[in-house]
Order: C-alpha cells, then sequence, then structure tokens
C-alpha cells in the first residue's frame, strides 16, 4: 500500500513539474511588448525646432548640449539650427507634451508631428534648464495621453522599453532593464538623480518615454555615455516624479522658482559615521551654513546629520540638492536631522536666493559678496602691514566692478587707516555715496571707489 502511494506521489509530481515547464515556455514564447506598445506609441512624438543663430559660439554652445547633429562645421554660421528629438503626451484634452529642455532652448518655432503624421506648430508653456525639462501644448483633437507611472517604485532589475525617434526613425522601441537608479554627479544636468538604462537610446531619443511593462511613463530618455555619440548600452532617463514635480511647476507658473536653504553638506562615509557615533551611513552631514540664510534661521548647525527632507528619505548629499531643488520660493521644508544622536526636525522657509543677496547688499553695499581677512605682513618693500586682504570678490558686486580683486591689502578706508575688517565695517557702515580704500597690490599700491551703485 506504501509503496503505491509512494508512486502515485512520484507521478503527480513529474506531472506538476512537466505541466509548469509547459505554462513556462509558453508564456515565454508567447510573450510580447506589442499589446502595451500598441496604446503607448500613439503619445510619443517627434520634436523638431528650429532655433536662430546669431554667432559661432551659439551654435556651438547648442550643438554641445544637442545629441541629434553632426559636431563638425565648416567656420560658417548659419541662421536657423535645426534640434530633432523625441516628446510625450502626458495630456490629452490639454494637449501638454513633455520634453527635454535642450531640445526646445531658445526655438523660434516648435513643429510637433504626431505618430499618425499630422504636424502641429506648439506652445512652449515653459522649460528649466537645471533639470532639463520643458512642458509644449498642442491644439489638437482625439489625442492619447501617456499614464504616469510612480519611478520611486523602480527596481534595478525591472524590464523597460525606450521609445522615440533615433536619427529620426519615428516610433522606435528598444527594451532592456534599469540598471542603476539615482545616478548623480554626472555633470549632465544640475539636479540629477538620473535612471540608467541599457535599453539603445542614440540621437534624437532626447525627451522621448522611458516606460515599464504596463505601459507607464516612468522616465524621460535625456542622454547618453558613449564614444562618437552611439549607444553602447549607457543611457540615463529622468525619473517621472522629477519631471512631473518640474511640469507642474511649469503648469502653474511658468517656471520654476527654486528656494534656497543655505547649506553645505557632504555624504557620510564609514569613516565619518564612526566619528559622529551613527549607526547608519544615510544621510548627510551639514558643513556649512550660510549667514542670514533660511537654513540659519532654522537653527540648522555645522555637524546636524539630514535624514529627511518633507518626508523624503535623505540617503546622501545629492538628494538634498535634488529634495530641495523642487521645493518653491516661500514654500517650507520639514527637515528631519539627528543632532548628537537625538532625532529632531526643524522648520525652514526657502527663499529666493536673489532676496538673501539683496538683504545682505542693503546691510553692506560695498562689501557685500567680498570675503575679507585680518593681515599682517613684513614686506621689504611696503615695510609692516596691517590691514585687511581680500580672500574673494563675487563678479558682478560693487566691489568688483569698482576692480577689487583676490590678493589685494586694504590698509585705509576714506583716508583713515585700517588695521582690521572691524575698522574696514565701522567706516562703511558710515559711508553714504562712494567708499574710498587704498589698496597695496603686488609690488605697488592704487586708489579704488567702491560705489552703492555701479
Amino acid at each position: 500500500m506504501n509503496t503505491i502511494i509512494r508512486k502515485c506521489l512520484i507521478l503527480l509530481l513529474v506531472l506538476s513539474a512537466l505541466t509548469s515547464t509547459l505554462s513556462f515556455a509558453a508564456t515565454a514564447a508567447n510573450a510580447s511588448l506589442a499589446p502595451m506598445l500598441q496604446k503607448v506609441l500613439p503619445t510619443i512624438v517627434n520634436i523638431r525646432a528650429q532655433i536662430k543663430i546669431t554667432d559661432l559660439s551659439t551654435l556651438n554652445r547648442i550643438q554641445k548640449s544637442q545629441d541629434n547633429q553632426d559636431k563638425e562645421n565648416d567656420g560658417a554660421v548659419p541662421d536657423k539650427y535645426l534640434s530633432v528629438g523625441s516628446g510625450v503626451i502626458v495630456n490629452a484634452d490639454k494637449g501638454y507634451i513633455l520634453t527635454n529642455a535642450h531640445v526646445v532652448n531658445d526655438a523660434e518655432r516648435v513643429i510637433v508631428t504626431l505618430s499618425d503624421g499630422h504636424h502641429y506648430t506648439a506652445k512652449t508653456i515653459g522649460l528649466d534648464k537645471a533639470s532639463d525639462i520643458a512642458l509644449l501644448q498642442i491644439q489638437a483633437k482625439n489625442l492619447s495621453a501617456i499614464s504616469i507611472g510612480n519611478s520611486n517604485e523602480l527596481k534595478v532589475g525591472d524590464l523597460v522599453a525606450a521609445i522615440g525617434n533615433p536619427f529620426g526613425l519615428n516610433q522606435t522601441v528598444t527594451s532592456g532593464i534599469v540598471s542603476a537608479l539615482g545616478r548623480s554627479t554626472l555633470g549632465i544636468e544640475n539636479y540629477e538623480n538620473f535612471i540608467q538604462i541599457d535599453a539603445s537610446i542614440n540621437p534624437g531619443n532626447s525627451g522621448g518615454a522611458l516606460v515599464n511593462t504596463q505601459g507607464q511613463l516612468i522616465g524621460i530618455n535625456t542622454a547618453i555615455l558613449a564614444p562618437n555619440n552611439g549607444s553602447v548600452g549607457i543611457g540615463f532617463a529622468i525619473p517621472s516624479n522629477m519631471a512631473s514635480s518640474v511640469m507642474q511647476q511649469l503648469i502653474e507658473y511658468g517656471n520654476v522658482r527654486r528656494g534656497t536653504l543655505g547649506i553645505g553638506a557632504q555624504d557620510i562615509t564609514p569613516d565619518l559615521s564612526s566619528a559622529f557615533n551613527l549607526s547608519t551611513s544615510k544621510g548627510a552631514v551639514v558643513t556649512q551654513v550660510m549667514v542670514n540664510s533660511p537654513a540659519d534661521k532654522a537653527g540648522l548647525h555645522v555637524g546636524d546629520i539630514i535624514t529627511a527632507v518633507n518626508g523624503t528619505e535623505i540617503k546622501n548629499a545629492n538628494d538634498v540638492v535634488n529634495a530641495v531643488g523642487f521645493i518653491r520660493v516661500d514654500s517650507k521644508a520639514a527637515i528631519s536631522i539627528l543632532r548628537n544622536n537625538k532625532s529632531m526636525t526643524v522648520n525652514a522657509t526657502l527663499s529666493d536666493p536673489k532676496k538673501r543677496e539683496e538683504a545682505n547688499e542693503s546691510q553692506d553695499p560695498f562689501l557685500y559678496g567680498v570675503s575679507l581677512k585680518d593681515f599682517t605682513l613684513l614686506s621689504p618693500i611696503h615695510g609692516n602691514i596691517q590691514g585687511v586682504l581680500v580672500v574673494t570678490v563675487q563678479e558682478e558686486t560693487n566691489a568688483w566692478q569698482a576692480d577689487l580683486r583676490p590678493g589685494d591689502v586694504i590698509t585705509a578706508a576714506n583716508q583713515q587707516t585700517i588695521t582690521s575688517i572691524a575698522d574696514l565695517q565701522k567706516v562703511a557702515a558710515n559711508t553714504k555715496d562712494d567708499l574710498l580704500l587704498h589698496v597695496l597690490r603686488g609690488p605697488g599700491a592704487i586708489f579704488v571707489v567702491v560705489s552703492k551703485q555701479n
């Protein structure tokens, strides 16, 4: 009896294994992206932007940013330049199309071609060079729009498809996997949090769609790392969540007005983690807090470990840049930190960087943007020097316009001897229109006049 039962069990296991194998083989044989692509392809468009060229430097700048043109020229400056790329319809009712900013930047005219061949002149709603996202709009009926997915749910190894118009070949689809997430510090954009893919993308794919197997938009194809401008399986896409965030601001305001926090931050290495007695290497340590910045006013300190911004986990310093960079001016940011291994939250209202500069200028119109250091030196030419060393001068400030430069040593202001920064600030505070500085520069000396308005 036991023998019969054992034989039956073995037979059932064999049949089960055979059935699973046949089922898998049938699935693999029938596996296809075609059903999904039938819905997605009508949402992908071809973009041709006509850009006016004023000089050779402008042409070279555009060719450097565009990935779809011959890099060589004979020295002649053409009147027009045709930028070719891709785009994806994200709102059928309003005709909104997402693409890359570098595809349509400085365009006089933008022509959008749908998958059915119809052409439309597009209006640029807005573009954001820092993230390389642009939003176009066309007036057309019966459009198809793609569904936007959550790029935060992506995992390395997920299957993806890249759709665009490489080398002008419309409606081209390539597939692959997500090779890496959170790629940054590549020097491609100001704000980088790229999805790296091995799906082949080439010149002309810029602004096209990266989709998952459900046909959802999870990225905007943007750049490749490859010799001779050809694909070798290393491509980058802007995450859909980042693109959506920029798009909403472009729709509402026509631009992205980023707030500033006013800090410097650093990745937490294993050595730093040990030195700060941390149990993790996630987060970013604050290395600098700028005077009169939102961070300063909120009470952030050097040495604080930022762990989250508005509830979004911070894994490294680049995460802080991205998290803060997409918070609009005058909005509040809840910053979770560890201070001496104790969790706490500080709230900062992000400000326009220009407002901080204006505030600094109003407090000290003559010396704002200038870094100074008390200075003493025994010189064989000038003798015993006691004054103020100019360390750095921010360009376009009043001091810069007056020709004050790093390395200068200020020894007098308004013909009063200066021996310290405090002396200089006191004289500047009592000056109405022009600040007369006596400056040692190398082996010589000059006078510099800094005015409130230059």
